[in-house]
């Protein structure tokens, strides 16, 4: 009596079915993280408060205490504020990334990750994209606010999908950014308070609140050539309409920011994968 080979194959000898392709799997593990990542949230709500209640406050301070004292020729405080602050969301995105980035690596969550079956890579790209997620929410917020509280942008079709663009090119730009502080840090505490030292000067000599023409000679000279100036004077020109006159990049803020953005992630983005991956 002879036995097929079929017949020999034992229940548990069954061939494992073939793994997805390598881009495949990419897509699926960097998705189950990101999900993953967002169902934490409601567990420890603060985490949002940098993109919640931080903007509100800023919101309402800047536009009433300085809405009070300062008028701006041709256009209302609230139509030349909220531009601003939208620009300077932008840029706060850097400590909230490196603060995210910080405190997983101090807390084990990025070595609970690489431990399970997923590519290295999966795993800081679901980390960036995750602070995208919460820094739009924030950015929400600020708009949402300042239509509220009368800001009334002047944009075509055109120009709203050019906003959204150039808004999701400054988040990734400066997301890879604070991630990539956030892992030279590992200091929640240290990446907030250099985070804060870095942005909150350079937010104030870009024009977020007042004209940079107005500031005496110093400050004027940084605020000319001072990176977040581009993107405050871009999201003005794209929302507004309104032009800026200065440096050159004022005169092109567009342009400006989307060098500014490129150089920012032909940067940080090799850098943090490299100090990723050689990470232990």
């Amino acid at each position: 009596m002879t036995m097929t080979l079929a017949s020999m194959t034992r229940p548990g000898d069954e061939p494992l079915p073939r793994r997805p392709g390598s881009l495949r799997r990419f897509l699926r593990e960097t998705g189950l993280l990101i999900v993953r990542g967002l169902q934490t949230i409601p567990r420890v709500p603060q985490r949002l408060s940098d993109v919640t209640i931080q903007p509100l406050v800023f919101t309402l301070l800047f536009l009433y205490v300085f809405g009070s004292a300062i008028h701006i020729k041709g256009m209302s405080y609230q139509n030349y504020l909220l531009p601003g602050l939208l620009g300077q969301s932008l840029a706060f995105g850097v400590i909230g990334a490196g603060v995210a980035t910080a405190t997983d690596f101090n807390t084990g969550v990025i070595d609970r990750f690489r431990s399970l079956p997923v590519t290295r890579l999966s795993v800081i790209s679901s980390q960036v994209i995750g602070q995208i997620l919460e820094q739009i929410l924030g950015i929400v917020i600020v708009a949402g606010m300042g239509l509220a509280l009368g800001w009334r942008p002047h944009m075509s079709p055109f120009g709203f999908v050019e906003f959204l663009l150039l808004m999701l090119l400054g988040l990734s730009a400066f997301t890879w950014f604070g991630v990539l502080l956030g892992m030279i840090v590992k200091s929640s505490d240290a990446m907030q308070g250099i985070g804060f030292a870095i942005v909150f000067p350079l937010s104030f000599l870009a024009g977020t609140f007042v004209p940079i023409a107005g500031l005496k000679l110093i400050p004027r000279t940084i605020g000319d050539w001072d990176p977040l100036s581009a993107l405050v004077a871009s999201v003005r020109h794209v929302t507004q309409g309104t032009n800026t006159t200065g440096s050159w990049q004022l005169a092109h803020p567009v342009v400006s920011m989307i060098f500014w953005c490129f150089l920012i992630i032909a940067v940080c983005v090799p850098l943090a994968l490299r100090r990723f991956m050689n990470s232990n």
